[in-house]
């Protein structure tokens, strides 16, 4: 039976990567041991996984996250106060799947989109 996914991004700089996660986002570092070139970050029920891949070209990074989530306006609403930038491919907006949606790219350009049912 599965149980859940936690997902492994590229990080480039573990510094900024949980400097982003953490005080842009509101992640905590979850975890008892600081191993070097990972990072575990948790926010809810939501747990994300970063190596270390410190060469990746961060504009020819693909690799993303879909995050369902509830209240989608305050999530979005909180992310902007905190001065994170909205993907300008990713504004909040109804999608015609049926979801709320918006994105943004993290420093190592792992796309987090954040979508809602309607």
């Amino acid at each position: 039976m599965l149980t859940a996914i936690n997902p492994k991004l590229p990080m480039r700089n573990k510094i900024i990567t949980r400097d982003f996660y953490i005080n842009q986002l509101g992640f905590k570092e979850w975890g008892n041991a600081d191993f070097d070139g990972y990072l575990m970050v948790q926010k809810d029920s939501i747990e994300i996984h970063f190596f270390e891949f410190a060469t990746i070209n961060a504009v020819e990074n693909y690799s993303g996250v879909y995050i369902r989530v509830q209240d989608i306006e305050t999530v979005y609403k909180n992310f902007l106060n905190n001065g994170v930038t909205i993907h300008p491919n990713g504004p909040l907006e109804i999608k015609p799947w049926g979801q709320k949606e918006f994105a943004i790219l993290d420093p190592d350009h792992n796309l987090l989109t954040f979508g809602q049912n309607l």
